[in-house]
């Protein structure tokens, strides 16, 4: 339904940063949930961080809290992973996500366990020791 384009992966030393961007292609972007899930070989799929396009509330999986930070341009229709502090076990295949019916009403925020429809084609960080 809403194409997504991932880029910005690459190999770091621990310690080091990317940033990952999503551009989308929709026209009602301020009404999706943009997320960020990834996915290391042998384990299932986590989700990273979310933001609501519209009123920029975020999520972050405990994992990343403090290290990670997801961000938004409507006007280019993109979202953003900051990533500092990286760790090897950060190392994984990164995907950008959208969704218009991943908000929680209840949490208010924009889900990670929703079975978001549209789906970029990842991009790979890998950190090393």
């Amino acid at each position: 339904q809403v194409q997504l384009v991932e880029s910005g992966g690459g190999s770091v030393q621990a310690g080091g940063s990317l940033r990952l961007s999503c551009a989308a292609d929709v026209s009602t972007y301020n009404r999706y949930c943009m997320a960020w899930f990834r996915q290391a070989p042998g384990k299932e799929r986590e989700g990273v961080a979310t933001i609501h396009a519209g009123d920029g509330v975020t999520y972050y999986a405990d994992s990343v809290k403090g290290r990670f930070t997801i961000s938004r341009d409507n006007a280019k229709k993109t979202v953003y992973l900051q990533m500092n502090s990286l760790k090897p076990e950060d190392t994984a295949m990164y995907y950008c996500a959208a969704d218009k019916f991943a908000w929680s009403t209840l949490s208010r925020v924009c889900r990670t366990t929703y079975d978001y429809t549209s789906w970029g084609q990842g991009t790979q960080v890998t950190v090393s020791s």
